[in-house]
């Protein structure tokens, strides 16, 4: 088999996560690793045994490579992502796709004028329940959308202590828990139930005004605890925590919560979606049940099993049922859809995987949330 060569761009925790995913695909091989110098990148390369270890702009130049991967914070998404289309390659870049729409909307003309394969890693998407609700809603099992209740919850920016680059807005954009964990709600909310939101109300809680930041890199849920001397304070100006409440095209409602200092919650993603036939609940820390809401008779807890999920689900879950999938598996799911439109050599008519064009989409109601923030009103999207 002639594998597809790729390079992946970033270090951090989630590119080691999409080259772990990408390893687990008998058609990819992950052969060069780019980071913002070439003494990091040797370093890197070395731990995670990958073959090169190299600068952006030699990554380009690499004839064999057909697909990069940025996994860099956001401020590089677009140049970056800019720079691989035009160099020929295909690309998948980690959510927001930009800091700004103008910025997306070019990425996605881009894309489309170059007919190569563009995804954006909404892999949550890819938990075999959340297709499963997706289907089972499209089959008219769920019957008319009543209302959307969803939440997003961490704590691993809970004490003033924690920091990230996330935290900058140079960095990461003027907002970070909507834009960081909240668009991957948003975009699961939409996948499922086919609606689109309409219309916003957000309130935004800074809740650690100040934080301490470390005066020397840490890399992030390490747990390392420094002393007084070594934090310097930093005014933070994006949001710890948010309440959205949304209006879907359908007339109906919804609300959701997004929080990055809930103790206790590592990384919580809920919704439970109410129709006119049934109620569908999803939990991210119990990824392989869906829990399914009768008025006259017993409920449901449907277990991931691929013999018991519906037609056009089997092909995102890996094992029997009883043995769990979680979230490693819904990267390797979505690159598997990704690296079946690149073996053809173009972007799908109908791509069944997330693309520019949806991370636009997640974009456009993210910038809409803050803008409802700032002006403390209903904002159409």
């Amino acid at each position: 088999m002639s594998k597809i060569k790729v390079g992946v761009v970033g270090t951090g925790f989630i590119g080691p996560a999409h080259i772990e995913a990408l390893r687990r695909l008998p058609n990819v091989e992950v052969v060069a690793l780019c980071e913002v110098n070439q003494e990091l990148a040797d370093q890197k390369a070395a731990e995670l045994g990958i073959p090169v270890g190299c600068t952006f702009e030699n990554l380009l130049k690499m004839d064999e490579i057909q697909c990069i991967h940025i996994c860099t914070p956001n401020f590089l998404h677009y140049s970056q992502s800019k720079a691989a289309l035009e160099a020929g390659k295909h690309v998948v870049c980690e959510k927001p796709l930009s800091k700004d729409l103008h910025e997306a909307k070019e990425l996605v003309e881009i894309a489309e004028k170059s007919g190569l394969v563009n995804a954006v890693h909404f892999n949550l998407r890819y938990y075999p329940m959340v297709r499963q609700m997706k289907v089972m809603r499209e089959k008219g099992e769920l019957g008319e959308v009543f209302s959307i209740i969803g939440s997003y919850l961490q704590d691993w920016l809970f004490l003033d202590t924690d920091y990230n680059w996330r935290l900058e807005p140079d960095k990461s954009g003027d907002s970070r828990a909507i834009a960081d964990i909240g668009s991957h709600l948003m975009d699961i909310i939409e996948y499922v139930t086919g609606l689109k939101t309409v219309e916003l109300l957000a309130d935004f809680n800074t809740v650690h005004d100040i934080r301490k930041k470390p005066k020397k890199a840490i890399a992030t849920y390490s747990g390392v605890e420094l002393g007084p001397d070594d934090y310097e304070d930093v005014a933070i100006n994006t949001e710890d925590h948010a309440n959205v409440l949304l209006r879907f095209d359908n007339g109906n409602a919804g609300s959701i919560t997004v929080s990055q200092v809930s103790a206790g919650r590592k990384n919580q993603l809920k919704v439970e979606i109410s129709g006119s036939k049934k109620t569908f609940a999803f939990n991210s820390e119990r990824p392989n049940e869906l829990w399914m809401g009768h008025r006259e008779k017993a409920n449901e807890v449907l277990m991931k099993d691929p013999s018991l999920v519906a037609d056009g689900v089997q092909s995102v879950v890996s094992f029997p049922g009883g043995h769990n999938e979680g979230f490693p598996d819904t990267s390797k799911q979505l690159f598997k859809e990704v690296y079946a439109a690149i073996e053809e050599g173009k972007q799908p008519e109908n791509p069944t995987f997330p693309t520019f064009a949806d991370g636009y989409r997640e974009l456009l109601v993210c910038e809409r949330i803050l803008e409802s923030h700032r002006s403390r009103s209903w904002t159409t999207v």
